[in-house]
C-alpha cells in the first residue's frame, strides 16, 4: 500500500516556496509526485518541477496551475504557493500520460499501468479545449471502473498542466490499475427546493414550458413568493440542476441560470436540454455549501476501514472563501472529519467526476 509525504508553502520567491515544501517533504522512498501551483508562479512551472525532481529522485509527476491550490486544512488563493506531494506505489501500478486533444486521441493514448489494465484515473484538463466534455466521457470509457477525477485548469496567465514535463493544452493524468484502492466522493453545494420536473418544450437551452405549464411559472413557484417578486436577486443563489438519467445516488448536474423573460415566461439555462429531460431548481449558499459538504464527509467516513493514507481534492473557484468563509474552512471540514493526513489539489475551472464535467462541485478522492 502507498505511503504519502507532503508539503505546501507561499511565498514572493519561488526558490523559497518551493524549498520550503521539499523541507516538509523529508526524505523517503517514493516514485509518483502530484504538483499544484497558483498561476502568480505559472511562469517558473518548469523551474519548480525541475528542482523538486532533483531533490527527491521521483521522476513521475501530474498537476497543473489554479487561481488557488489547496493542501491539507489550508487553502492558497490569489497568492504564490506552490502544494507537493509525493507517494511511494507499487512498481507498475501506474502510469502517467498526456496528448489527449481529440477524441481521436482517447483511443491511442497508453493507460495500461505496467501488465495490468487501467482502472482508475486523475486527470487534469485544458478549459479552452471545445471537445472537453466528450474527452471526459471517452477517456473514462477506457478505464475499467469507467472512473476519472479531476479538474480543468483555472489560470489568468497560462494554462499548464504537469506530465511528467510542463505541458499546455488537452488533457493528461496518470491511470491506476486496481491494486490501488481509492475512495471517492462528489459534493454539489446545492439543495433542491422544489420537486423533479419534466421539461416539456424547448429550444436549444431555452425552456418554454415544464410539466406543461409556462417555464418561468414554474420557477416561480418553486423559488418562493419573497424571490418571486423581485427576480434580480435569484442570480448566483438559484441554479438548474438536471438529473443524471440512471443515477442511483439522485445525482445532477448544476448548471447556471442565464435568463429570465417575464413576458413570454421563459428561462434560459447554461445547457442544451431536450423535451423529456428533467429539472429541477436548486439554491446555492454559505449554508447548503456546508451541509453538503458535511453530508459527503460522512459518506466517505462511513465507507472507510482505515485512515486515509493521501489524497487530493479538486474544488470549483466558486467555491472556497466566497462560500465557507476566509479561513480555509471548506478544507478544515475535511480534515476535521477524516483526520490530518497528506492532501492536495487546486481550485477548478469545472471539475470531472465519474465521466462527465460538473461545475460549483468539490471532488474527493482518497487513497486508502
Amino acid at each position: 500500500m502507498p505511503t504519502f509525504r507532503y508539503g505546501h508553502a507561499t511565498g514572493s520567491d519561488w526558490r523559497q516556496a518551493a524549498q520550503s515544501c521539499l523541507a516538509q517533504l523529508g526524505q523517503g522512498a517514493a516514485n509518483l509526485g502530484f504538483l499544484y501551483v497558483t498561476d502568480m508562479f505559472a511562469d517558473h512551472a518548469g523551474d519548480i518541477l525541475a528542482l523538486v525532481k532533483k531533490h527527491t529522485g521521483v521522476s513521475n509527476w501530474v498537476g497543473t496551475v489554479g487561481i488557488g491550490i489547496c493542501a491539507t486544512g489550508r487553502e492558497y488563493l490569489d497568492e504564490p504557493a506552490i502544494a507537493v506531494m509525493v507517494g511511494d506505489f507499487e512498481p507498475g501500478s501506474f502510469r502517467v500520460f498526456a496528448g489527449v486533444v481529440n477524441e481521436s486521441d482517447v483511443d491511442g493514448v497508453q493507460l495500461k499501468c505496467g501488465n495490468a489494465q487501467p482502472n482508475f484515473a486523475i486527470v487534469h484538463a485544458d478549459p479552452r479545449n471545445r471537445q472537453v466534455t466528450e474527452l471526459v466521457t471517452r477517456l473514462a470509457e477506457r478505464v475499467e471502473s469507467g472512473f476519472l477525477v479531476g479538474g480543468l485548469t483555472s489560470s489568468r496567465r497560462q494554462n499548464l498542466q504537469i506530465a511528467d514535463d510542463v505541458i499546455d493544452g488537452g488533457m493528461s493524468g496518470v491511470s491506476f490499475s486496481d491494486g490501488v484502492t481509492v475512495a471517492t466522493r462528489l459534493t454539489q453545494g446545492c439543495t433542491p427546493i422544489g420537486p423533479k420536473h419534466v421539461i416539456s418544450a424547448c429550444q436549444r437551452n431555452v425552456i418554454i414550458s415544464i410539466d406543461g405549464q409556462p417555464a418561468l411559472d414554474v420557477f416561480k413557484d418553486d423559488i418562493g413568493e419573497v424571490l418571486a417578486r423581485d427576480l434580480n436577486r435569484v442570480g448566483g443563489h438559484i441554479f438548474a440542476g438536471l438529473p443524471i438519467p440512471g443515477s442511483d445516488t439522485g445525482d445532477y448536474l448544476v448548471r447556471n441560470l442565464v435568463g429570465l423573460d417575464p413576458t413570454n415566461k421563459l428561462v434560459a439555462i447554461g445547457e442544451l436540454i431536450e423535451p423529456g429531460a428533467g429539472i429541477m431548481f436548486c439554491r446555492r449558499d454559505g449554508n447548503t455549501a456546508h451541509d453538503d459538504m458535511a453530508r459527503m464527509l460522512e459518506s466517505i467516513r462511513q465507507g472507510l476501514y482505515s485512515r486515509p493514507r493521501g489524497g487530493v481534492y479538486y474544488s470549483c473557484l466558486g467555491r472556497g472563501a466566497s462560500l465557507f468563509g476566509p479561513d480555509s474552512e471548506e478544507l478544515k471540514m475535511i480534515r476535521e472529519a477524516l483526520g490530518d493526513f497528506p492532501l492536495v489539489g487546486f481550485f477548478c475551472n469545472g471539475e470531472i467526476s465519474h465521466n462527465r464535467l460538473y461545475g460549483y462541485t468539490g471532488v474527493l478522492t482518497l487513497f486508502v
